[in-house]
């Protein structure tokens, strides 16, 4: 396997399972519709997106070989997913709640 596909395997299998979740964060809830929401939400899925990608990274690269090859694609993907559900998870509570304070 290539090593640019093997450090990004995660991401382009997680990337279908993304979009779903990147669509449901745009659309719900559907009112209001501003210029800063709008902001938000895609300053929202850019953090998300790069903060998978970094956690992905830094667990590929720490990740004791001891445990065989396959460990490491364990260990990036779960970490990864994790962040990306964290930073999605708070994005979702900080915009509601500034959408409950307008």
């Amino acid at each position: 396997m290539s090593p640019l596909v093997e450090l990004n395997l995660a991401l382009i299998l997680f990337l279908p399972w993304f979009l779903i979740l990147g669509v449901l964060f745009w659309l719900l809830p559907r009112e209001p519709r501003t210029a800063g929401r709008r902001a938000f939400d895609i300053a929202a899925l850019l953090l998300a997106l790069v903060a998978f990608l970094l956690s992905v990274h830094w667990a590929h690269g720490s990740a004791d070989p001891v445990y065989g090859h396959m460990w490491r694609q364990v260990l990036a993907t779960a970490i990864g997913y994790g962040v990306f559900l964290a930073v999605m998870t708070v994005a979702f509570f900080l915009r509601r709640r500034w959408l409950c304070a307008r």
